[in-house]
């Protein structure tokens, strides 16, 4: 059981999500609002990424995310910002020739997927531990060499880097990079449940992820849509933080669209009929060994 817990909002995500909720953020100012309401309702930190404000896709511009940035900084609200270095790994086989990429790839190299976080120098920034199917005909490609020289950049820009993990193979990458030396104690993990196609959000996988993370690990987890908020219950129980947010879940009840604060008010009140607490930024910048 945790009784101090760190809340991540993630507040907009990637998906095509925009099409199903008008309360999904696009524009820079509405991902900058929407953190800044998460920061309000209770969430330690927020996971970012940014939209093309034209057509609601996701993006890697940098531009966007220092506008992001700088407007959730200058509003002087107390949060964690932790940017996504999860763009720049799409990998979708062209229906002619699967050896060629085909619409809606978009696969650069390591140092190109950091650009905006070496632009923006956030507190944390996430880095996905391997390669994993997604949905249909998608793949999301990062191959050990590419991640050991992402670490090896966010340990040299002095960024923590969120070890974001779908099954119990990339815990294993995780802990070789650490022993390695490429990243500092004490690690960071999400435990990523309930993607197509990565671990399942269930009780028996979330506890079979925990016990495989290093012993001295600060921990997280979610389950996504309506395995959201089992998921906060689940990772409290088990010693671990949460995270909410429209990027993993866009409806509070059955029918009921969210907002980023009402989920984190949720999950609050998950958390405290536990019998635990949510800690602010300070204490939450203390457990996760940010300097």
């Amino acid at each position: 059981m945790n009784y101090d817990v760190i809340i991540t909002c993630a507040v907009t995500g990637a998906g095509d999500t925009t099409s199903r909720s008008k309360l999904v953020p696009i524009t820079p100012r509405q991902i900058a609002d929407a953190a800044i309401e998460a920061a309000e309702a209770g969430a330690a930190v927020v996971h970012v990424h940014v939209r093309d404000p034209e057509t609601g896709q996701g993006s890697r511009d940098p531009a966007l995310f220092r506008e992001t940035v700088d407007l959730i900084r200058a509003s002087d609200t107390d949060v964690i910002v932790n940017l996504t270095a999860g763009m720049g790994g799409d990998w979708v086989p062209s229906a002619d020739d699967p050896s060629l990429p085909g619409p809606g790839t978009d696969m650069i190299g390591p140092e190109e997927r950091l650009a905006h976080v070496i632009e923006c120098k956030p507190d944390i920034c996430s880095l996905d531990c391997g390669t994993m199917n997604f949905g249909c005909n998608y793949t999301y490609i990062n191959t050990p060499p590419y991640l050991r020289t992402m670490a090896k950049i966010v340990q040299e820009y002095r960024v923590k880097p969120e070890l974001e993990v779908f099954d119990l193979g990339q815990i294993r990458l995780a802990r070789d990079l650490i022993q390695d030396g490429l990243i500092d104690a004490p690690p960071m993990f999400q435990l990523c449940l309930g993607i197509p196609w990565g671990a399942g959000a269930d009780t028996a996988t979330m506890a079979a992820m925990k016990q495989a993370l290093p012993a001295d690990s600060i921990w997280a987890g979610f389950g996504i849509s309506r395995m959201q908020m089992p998921m906060v219950a689940q990772a409290v129980l088990l010693g671990g933080n949460v995270r909410v947010g429209l990027e993993d879940n866009i409806y509070l009840d059955r029918g009921v669209l969210a907002s980023n604060g009402m989920l984190v008010e949720r999950a609050g009140e998950i958390i405290e009929r536990l019998g635990a607490r949510v800690v602010g930024p300070d204490e939450a910048r203390a457990l996760i060994g940010l300097k």
